[in-house]
């Protein structure tokens, strides 16, 4: 039997602004997902948050885009969204895009990332959760895991890991999907997912040498873009993703050097700038400065027969004391220069928020240059 592994998270109000979540709702989405245990929909979970992401960790028997995990997943955001209402919370309710839950949660605002797969022996399974960035996020330290020998020793002394794996790599604007294996493709695949805010990887796979099933996922990673549904600006996309880790893949310590840089993404205040990626604790996951710097936590599972050991907060070690602080450096060099690019992000990637409607307000005054 497989087991299926989701996350699926949504902004359903902040506590105060855009900061964090209150714990009322992270109350009721436990209420709501220890009913489903309990009435063996899912065979268990976790429930947390980064930044004002409420954040469902959820394994079961019943493979992705399951209807019925959908719906609980979107019935637990509605139920926190009023609350959020009666709490007077910022954005209540702003990732969920329609009124009516219609079958499947993807491309209705919340954020999903999800596998199926046969269980190892043992299973150490790390999610990652962002906030204030989007999908293309994860594009480097993805990259960096599965095809980066710099970053990930296995890919050279692991024999099982030894002979690379497949990126399944989606153009979020064609909507379109490609496979490319590493290392032979390596360079196809950088010329892509280099364009983070249109090529995203969304999940990678062994290839068909590995002992592990091929057509088994080893990472997956949510690629909704809000403004792609809403058709304007409402949010950042604060995606997360799922990593396999150990026996022919990268081993835990590789998954989370990935994320050693801090390196440059698209967010951060009105989803309209770019600065640094800081991996911190749980406790830290509150994006303040700028609303901001964007954050993202690791909570790291063992798995056993669908049922998960208590997470433990990866980030929370001293060893990325160092990043953080380049992280806090980089991000007072990108605040320097204010409106400018390349803090601000380029025009091409403003187009949902209201610099569109100043262009509109001052075109009549643009006269033609002889």
């Amino acid at each position: 039997m497989k087991t299926t592994f989701s996350i699926i998270k949504a902004d359903v109000g902040g506590w105060p602004g855009h900061a964090l979540v209150h714990p009322d709702l992270e109350d009721i989405a436990r209420k709501k997902l220890t009913d489903a245990k309990r009435e063996k929909l899912l065979t268990d979970f976790h429930v947390t948050h980064c930044g004002d992401d409420l954040e469902l960790v959820m394994t079961h028997k019943n493979g992705v885009d399951a209807k019925e995990v959908h719906s609980l997943a979107w019935d637990t955001f509605c139920e926190a969204t009023e609350r959020a209402r009666d709490l007077g919370l910022y954005g209540a309710g702003q990732d969920l895009l329609v009124d009516a839950f219609s079958g499947n949660i993807k491309g209705m605002g919340p954020g999903v990332a999800e596998m199926e797969f046969t269980e190892r022996k043992a299973e150490p399974i790390v999610t990652f959760m962002m906030d204030k960035t989007e999908p293309g996020a994860f594009n480097f330290p993805i990259f960096k895991m599965f095809a980066d020998p710099f970053n990930t020793a296995g890919l050279v002394i692991d024999p099982s890991c030894h002979d690379g794996f497949v990126f399944e790599v989606w153009d979020i604007q064609e909507h379109k999907n490609v496979m490319l294996k590493t290392p032979e493709e390596m360079y196809d695949l950088l010329a892509l997912i280099g364009a983070k805010s249109r090529f995203v990887i969304k999940r990678v796979f062994p290839k068909s040498s590995s002992k592990l099933p091929s057509n088994e996922p080893v990472s997956a990673i949510s690629t909704e873009k809000l403004y792609q549904i809403a058709g304007e600006y409402v949010g950042k996309d604060d995606p997360v993703g799922i990593v396999r880790a150990q026996s022919g893949l990268p081993a835990l310590g590789e998954v989370l050097e990935a994320f050693s840089l801090g390196h440059l993404v698209s967010g951060w205040m009105r989803g309209s700038h770019n600065g640094p990626l800081m991996p911190v604790a749980l406790k830290d996951a509150q994006c303040t400065r700028f609303d901001g710097p964007p954050r993202v936590i690791a909570l790291g599972f063992q798995l056993r027969n669908g049922l998960l050991t208590k997470p433990v907060d990866l980030f929370n070690d001293p060893a990325f004391d160092i990043t953080r602080k380049k992280a806090q450096e980089v991000m007072d060099y990108m605040r320097r220069h204010g409106p400018f690019e390349p803090h601000r992000l380029p025009l091409a990637d403003m187009e949902y928020t209201t610099l569109p409607k100043v262009m509109k307000k001052l075109g009549s005054r643009f006269k033609k240059v002889k």
